[in-house]
């Protein structure tokens, strides 16, 4: 116990953390530094837009115009914590293998509390929430759908620098299978080892395993997000012969401009259309009877051995 380095482990903690996010990293982490306990509140001025006036030369400039804008409150408001025991930690430092791997899957557990918490801010925060079902081949099939996104972040004057998507598991099987979506050029594999899966539409799309019927567009400016480690300890047990270590991550997350957040949900086609049967934008789909949100999420279920469950409704 008296070897434990908690500033060591808790930085190794931490870089595992981030490795496992999706959503956490496509947000803001501009307040990340200044939070250190539960409560602890960052206030973030939104700036009004400034006037920009034609300019005469034979005229005097307009007096100055004072900054203003909106204060909007980023609050630590969510936490979770690990608490597990070892039979001994200095002999785990020893052996480094045992305890990162123990580190490498509280960070894991710990990023996917922080995506759910995260993806539900989104979800409330949104600017934008639309439904309908993937288009018809001849109206643009999935990339039309992409291209209907992007129209609508652009009528509401969404910067294009760094917009990005994120799909479920099943859209992401269809975008691969395009050529419009990832190629073998130097730029798609920098994405890829970026962790994007490719770019399209203005979009460098990523893929999440927490979504199964939507997709969601955002800048990161748009989400902010600020997390710390506010502990991590070793302790000795009062009952048995092992030594413990436990940890708190505090985080917080807020839609700071909810124009730059479009979510659209996938719906099942129109009645007496099946989307199952046709050739959505060149994206073959199985001739299967099941609804587009029932497709999706047993596509998400079968990709993923964490999300595997029975669901008696999927039938071929």
């Amino acid at each position: 116990i008296s070897s434990f380095i908690p500033k060591v482990w808790s930085a190794r903690l931490q870089e595992n953390f981030h490795k496992a996010l999706v959503f956490g990293s496509l947000c803001s982490r501009n307040y990340e530094g200044e939070i250190s306990q539960w409560g602890d509140t960052v206030h973030i001025s939104n700036l009004s837009d400034i006037t920009v006036r034609p300019y005469d030369p034979t005229k005097d400039l307009a007096e100055p115009e004072a900054l203003s804008g909106t204060d909007i409150v980023l609050t630590i408001d969510h936490g979770a914590y690990y608490n597990f025991l070892i039979g001994d930690v200095d002999a785990a430092q020893a052996r480094v293998d045992l305890m990162d791997g123990a580190m490498r899957n509280a960070a894991y557990q710990l990023a996917e509390d922080a995506e759910k918490y995260i993806l539900a801010t989104i979800r409330k925060g949104a600017g934008t929430k639309v439904s309908g079902a993937i288009p018809t081949a001849d109206k643009g099939g999935l990339y039309g759908l992409l291209i209907s996104i992007k129209n609508a972040l652009d009528l509401k004057h969404v910067p294009r620098f760094e917009r990005k998507l994120i799909v479920p598991i099943a859209i992401e099987g269809q975008l691969l299978m395009d050529e419009r979506f990832v190629n073998g050029s130097a730029a798609a594999e920098a994405r890829l080892a970026e962790g994007a899966i490719g770019r399209a539409a203005g979009f460098d799309i990523y893929v999440s395993a927490d979504l199964t019927n939507e997709i969601i567009a955002m800048i990161p400016d748009a989400v902010t997000f600020a997390n710390q480690i506010a502990r991590t300890d070793a302790y000795r047990p009062e009952k048995g012969f092992c030594d413990g270590v436990k940890g708190l991550n505090l985080c917080g997350c807020k839609v700071v401009q909810p124009d730059g957040v479009y979510i659209h949900t996938i719906t099942a086609a129109q009645a007496g259309v099946s989307p199952l049967r046709r050739r959505q934008g060149g994206f073959p789909l199985a001739p299967l009877t099941p609804s587009a949100p029932q497709l999706l999420e047993f596509h998400a279920a079968c990709a993923n051995p964490l999300l595997r469950k029975t669901n008696s409704t999927l039938t071929e």
